[in-house]
């Protein structure tokens, strides 16, 4: 049986990848299991040899054997989901890279839609987020350069470089007549994944932006240090605010969410065969001893952050109030290819809540919904479509839900979920199906 490791990634490649990491071996058992290729199959893939000679020969100018190789796999793979990928040697370095929590660049996530670059969100202090760049923004240009007709590693390749340097883009904005410009130094990007305050003297508040390498460990100092400041019987309870997290390590996402139950099961996968079935469960123990906790969501909420607020919800142990959330609930498992030759990302299974609910293009709802009032100019770009929306993404168990709104008010006196948060601990607000403590979680 082969060993995996399995984490999720929306940095930088994508909104909310779940990916499971074989070995090279991994290559050689997904051949076998597909040992039984019928003659049409064979048939195809001589026709593949003969158009591939054909070009390499008669074509007017000598093409690059690499270049097509990459294009025939980039071709195959793009057929099948929007999160199935291949990286070369330099795209797998990369992210491995971005994984880790500091890497070179302006500082925002991406995906592709349309044959543009969309901005799935800019990460908080960077490059990217002061030069006013938005969650749904369409880069067209890079450097004068059309994007279209690129790959997004292609893309993301060009808006990389020397610390130091600018990159120019064209950016197309909804509400806007005319694309925008901007002008962004690049900068090393250190992701400081959580983030945190004390609110009036009772209330922890917790953002997590990203689940990167230093997502848990951030997550327990500031639990330490909000216990420090609030003593046990004035602590009102915690607000964990996953909002515009497009996912990130899956080993990150299943402690964060251990970190706040005593026991029960996180998350399952299930694929084509049963040995592909795995299941996560809390393992850390609650940290904050069942006080209440709140969990904030929106549109911008996609993967690693919906096992998280998904797993809290069943096990009665959040409230979470917002938006619905984005709505990947699918896994990819990384295969690496060998020295020099990258990686596949292939779509292998889907993963559920421990209630045994697909959040595949349909997300997560809110127990208490709360809209935003969105600036008139921003009211274009306030919704984000969600997984239902990009083209041939894995059907929805039941009904698909569309997008929902994902703006969140620069300031937090204008915002209008973290006050229904701040309330509701506060019982200002009363909510009967709003868990108390952690007593009420599904047994395991």
């Amino acid at each position: 049986m082969r060993k995996n490791v399995v984490f999720f990634l929306g940095a930088v490649a994508g909104a909310g990848f779940t990916f499971l990491v074989t070995g090279p071996q991994g290559a050689q058992l997904v051949a076998a299991a597909g040992a039984a290729t019928s003659p049409s199959t064979y048939s195809q893939l001589n026709l593949f040899g003969d158009v591939f000679e054909r070009i390499r020969t008669s074509y007017v100018e000598k093409p690059d054997d690499t270049k097509l190789i990459e294009a025939s796999i980039n071709g195959m793979i793009t057929a099948l989901d929007p999160h199935s990928r291949y990286m070369n040697e330099k795209a797998w370095r990369d992210m491995q890279e971005a994984t880790s929590g500091e890497f070179g660049g302006l500082g925002i996530e991406v995906t592709m839609e349309d044959g543009f670059v969309k901005v799935v969100a800019p990460m908080d202090d960077t490059p990217a987020a002061k030069a006013g760049m938005m969650s749904g923004d369409l880069i067209a240009q890079i450097n004068g350069e059309a994007v279209q007709g690129l790959t997004l590693e292609q893309a993301v390749n060009k808006m990389k470089g020397p610390i130091g340097t600018k990159t120019r883009l064209k950016i197309i904005r909804k509400g806007t007549e005319t694309p925008v410009e901007v002008s962004i130094m690049r900068e090393v990007i250190h992701v400081r994944p959580v983030r945190y305050h004390t609110e009036g003297g009772d209330i922890g508040y917790v953002r997590i932006t990203a689940f990167n390498e230093q997502t848990t460990d951030g997550l327990k100092k500031a639990i330490a240090d909000i216990s420090k400041q609030i003593p046990p019987a004035k602590l009102a309870g915690y607000v964990i605010d996953l909002r515009n997290n497009p996912g990130g390590l899956l080993d990150q996402a299943v402690s964060v969410s251990g970190s706040f139950m005593a026991r029960g099961e996180i998350a399952s996968t299930r694929g084509r065969t049963a040995e592909e079935t795995q299941r996560f469960t809390a393992r850390s123990g609650d940290l904050i001893k069942g006080k209440p906790l709140v969990v904030l969501i929106n549109g911008g909420s996609a993967s690693a952050s919906e096992i998280v607020a998904g797993a809290l919800h069943d096990h009665k142990r959040a409230t979470l109030i917002g938006t619905r959330s984005f709505g990947k609930g699918s896994v990819q498992t990384i295969i690496p290819l060998g020295a020099g030759n990258g990686a596949l990302a292939l779509t292998t299974a889907r993963y559920f809540t421990p209630s045994g609910r697909s959040i595949q293009a349909k997300g997560i709802t809110p127990d208490i919904e709360v809209l935003q009032d969105v600036p008139d100019e921003l009211k274009a770009g306030s919704e984000t479509k969600g997984e239902a929306s990009m083209q041939g993404h894995l059907a929805a168990e039941g009904a698909e839900q569309a997008g929902s709104q994902s703006y969140v008010p620069p300031t937090e006196k204008d915002d209008k979920a973290l006050a229904a948060a701040f309330n509701l601990l506060r019982g200002v607000t009363v909510n009967a199906d709003a868990p108390s403590s952690a007593k009420t979680a599904i047994p395991n």
